[in-house]
C-alpha cells in the first residue's frame, strides 16, 4: 500500500511538475501531494465499504510474548493518539514526528497557521486529560 502511495505521488508530481515553484522545498511539495492522495484514498475506501476507520487493534496479530513496560506504555500512547480526530492527528504527526514548523505544516495541509496551532493545542489537551485519567503505574515509571 505504501509503495502504491509513493508511486501515485511520483506520477502526480511528474504530471504537475509545472506547479512546483523552483527555490522551494521539494519534499514539502511532494508530501502535500502524498497527503492529498492518501486522504482521497481513505475517503474513497470509506464510501465504497460503507464504514469508517478500522480500529488499529483489529488489524494487529495477537502476540503472545510478554511486552516490556516501555512497549506497553508506547502502545497506550499510540492508542490515545490514534483516537484523536484525523485533523488533530495529522497536525500532531507533521509537527512532532516529521519535524515541520507550524508554517510548513499549515502549507502542507493547506490551512491557516492558526488552525495548526488550534489543532495541536486541542490534541495536547486531550492527551493530557487522558494521561491524567489513566496514569502509568508507579512500577512502570523510570
Amino acid at each position: 500500500m505504501a509503495e502504491e502511495l509513493v508511486q501515485s505521488t511520483c506520477v502526480r508530481a511528474l504530471e504537475r511538475s509545472a506547479q512546483f515553484t523552483p527555490g522551494t522545498r521539494i519534499d514539502r511539495w511532494l508530501f502535500s501531494i502524498l497527503h492529498s492522495i492518501w486522504i482521497s484514498d481513505l475517503r474513497a475506501r470509506k464510501v465504497r465499504q460503507g464504514q469508517g476507520f478500522v480500529d488499529p487493534d483489529a488489524l494487529l496479530a495477537v502476540d503472545n510474548h510478554a511486552f516490556s513496560d516501555d512497549n506497553r506504555h508506547y502502545q497506550r500512547i499510540m492508542q490515545q493518539v490514534n483516537a484523536l480526530p484525523e485533523a488533530q492527528r495529522n497536525a500532531l504527526f507533521l509537527v512532532y514526528v516529521e519535524g515541520l514548523t507550524y508554517q510548513e505544516a499549515a502549507e502542507t495541509l493547506a490551512v491557516p497557521i492558526g488552525t495548526i496551532m488550534s489543532r495541536l493545542a486541542a490534541a495536547r489537551a486531550t492527551l493530557a486529560r487522558q494521561t491524567a485519567a489513566s496514569p502509568v503505574p508507579q512500577e512502570n515509571r523510570k
